[in-house]
């Protein structure tokens, strides 16, 4: 069977292949194909100006073949690569005589092919290459992604601030708040969490095949080596330096990134869920689309499928990247091979998260407002106005105010009449009185439109 999007064993290669497009080039075994050839290259460049004997720094047309092969890296070269591959049973290797092979012709690099991979373990180069391929898929695709949600979401809470909204407390109606203040809660999730991913560092190490820089301190004794790969890993890599590890660097960030990419979405499945519930209230309604259809036998339907799709994407984005977490800072000893398998994956843990922000974008655009549906569920719970009168019959000492409004509207249909009436025999000033009597559930939401209109600032 030829394999295409239809016959793809995984959805994201097929059904949703156009989705999660964008981490392709970045997360792929391509990807790290070219994450590798650009840290054997860089390696070999710091090599040359490291001052050892036998290397000499290399020529500005040298430096510039060498960083051309990273910048016009091509799926003819990942082929290449993988040709490589069916010999040496070993895919670093591969790397590595690939890049020889490029040498060919040109004198200066031909003599100082062996400084290739030079004292490198195959995890010096994975290590920093996985680093670098998180780097560019956390700010090219994932952030930018969380970012056009929160953006979203941050116009929906200014222009919903003031559009009042009844509560539900444990499924039951409670004190109303505004369409606005709640999604604005979400946005405020939102932002800290986007922040964790944003902030974690991504480490690497180049020290060899345990860590103590080995192989590097025989050959050349004299040279500062833990210097010399921090000067790799940072100015040449854009990384963090970990100067502490086995054969492998320890995955801890990885750890911290997917755990901090678990929260996130986390959020967007609680909020995803809330959304599917105010569409079945009817709080808001689904723009059209000629020629969709919501069922196969009730064409009434519309489907809150954009939301549904996102919270089933978070829930399998979620499983991936918890194990990921939860299993790569485990290593038996100095270095299993457990965490290679794993660590092909992280594409696929995180192509389930953009899957998720799709279609919870897409669902964002199509929603429209219901504001006479939202009023008309205000009108048929003057119950909640109990909260109100009982504070303020505490504040002026009237006996039992909880106990009175308990009594009064517990398990009793409420109406304006009754509510009112109430409050009419109060022993209150006239002015709190008045103020009582000139309240509605729309008005009760406190200082909630405030508050969503602030996180715009």
């Amino acid at each position: 069977m030829t394999l295409s999007t239809i016959t793809a064993l995984s959805p994201l290669d097929g059904r949703y292949a156009s989705k999660v497009s964008a981490l392709r080039p970045l997360l792929s075994e391509y990807g790290l194909m070219h994450r590798r050839v650009q840290v054997e290259v860089e390696w070999f460049i710091a090599l040359s100006d490291a001052g050892l004997d036998g290397f000499a720094p290399l020529s500005e047309a040298s430096r510039g073949l060498l960083r051309g092969l990273v910048t016009r890296f091509s799926d003819a070269d990942a082929a290449a690569i993988k040709d490589i591959e069916k010999t040496t049973n070993h895919d670093v290797k591969a790397v590595e005589y690939w890049l020889k092979a490029r040498f060919e012709g040109q004198a200066e690099l031909e003599a100082a092919s062996e400084f290739v991979h030079f004292a490198c373990t195959s995890e010096d180069i994975n290590n920093t290459s996985h680093a670098l391929m998180l780097k560019a898929a956390r700010e090219q695709v994932m952030l930018p992604a969380i970012d056009r949600i929160v953006a979203k979401l941050t116009a929906m809470a200014q222009a919903f601030a003031a559009v009042p909204m009844l509560s539900r407390t444990h499924g039951q109606t409670a004190s109303p708040t505004t369409v606005g203040k709640e999604i604005a809660n979400v946005v405020a999730r939102l932002r800290r969490a986007r922040q964790v991913i944003a902030e974690v560092q991504l480490l690497a190490k180049m020290n060899g095949a345990v860590g103590n820089y080995n192989a590097h301190s025989t050959a050349y004794p004299g040279t500062d080596w833990e210097a010399f790969s921090r000067r790799v890993v940072e100015q040449q890599l854009g990384l963090v330096f970990n100067p502490y590890t086995i054969q492998i660097e320890p995955h801890d960030y990885m750890a911290e990134l997917f755990d901090a990419f678990t929260r996130l979405d986390t959020i967007l499945i609680d909020f995803s869920r809330d959304v599917w519930g105010y569409i079945s209230l009817g709080y808001f309604k689904q723009k059209l689309k000629d020629g969709e259809v919501g069922s196969s036998a009730m064409p009434h339907k519309v489907n809150p499928i954009d939301f549904e799709n996102a919270e089933g994407n978070f829930g399998l984005a979620n499983a991936l990247l918890a194990h990921l977490a939860q299993k790569l800072p485990i290593s038996r000893w100095q270095r299993d091979l457990t965490d290679s398998t794993v660590l092909r994956n992280m594409g696929v843990a995180l192509g389930y998260a953009l899957l998720g922000y799709d279609s919870l974008a897409r669902g964002l655009d199509k929603l429209e407002l219901n504001e006479a549906a939202l009023a008309a569920d205000l009108d048929e719970a003057w119950e909640v106005l109990a909260e109100a009168i009982q504070t303020v019959m505490r504040r002026h000492a009237l006996p039992k105010p909880y106990e009175q409004l308990k009594a009064f509207t517990r398990g009793k249909p409420m109406t304006r009449e009754l509510i009112q009436g109430f409050i009419g025999g109060l022993d209150l000033p006239q002015a709190e009185k008045d103020r009582l009597l000139a309240m509605t559930p729309a008005d009760y939401t406190g200082r909630a439109a405030e508050l969503a209109r602030r996180i715009g600032g």
